[in-house]
């Protein structure tokens, strides 16, 4: 199952780290990142396949919502075919 995680906030050391961290005691495994600082405003986007995580889409979206509070960022995350239904033209 791919998922869509999106991460913004203040720039800050380690927020990179510390998501992927996160993803990968999950066995979260991330297929593609992007990343912008804008104004000193970071920004990311990162498709990830959690199917072999034993986390529920659940837990999984609110450890990483707990983890973006830890660092000051807010993290979002979506299923791939609800992100894509809502991103449709």
């Amino acid at each position: 199952m791919k998922i869509i995680i999106t991460v913004v906030g203040k720039d800050t050391v380690g927020i990179i780290a510390r998501v992927c961290t996160y993803l990968a005691e999950k066995q979260v495994n991330i297929l593609d990142i992007s990343q912008t600082i804008v104004q000193g405003y970071f920004n990311m986007m990162m498709i990830a396949d959690m199917s072999a995580s034993p986390e529920s889409f659940e837990e999984l979206s609110g450890g990483l919502e707990q983890a973006g509070e830890e660092i000051g960022v807010k993290i979002k995350c979506q299923r791939e075919e609800i992100f894509t239904k809502m991103h449709r033209i």
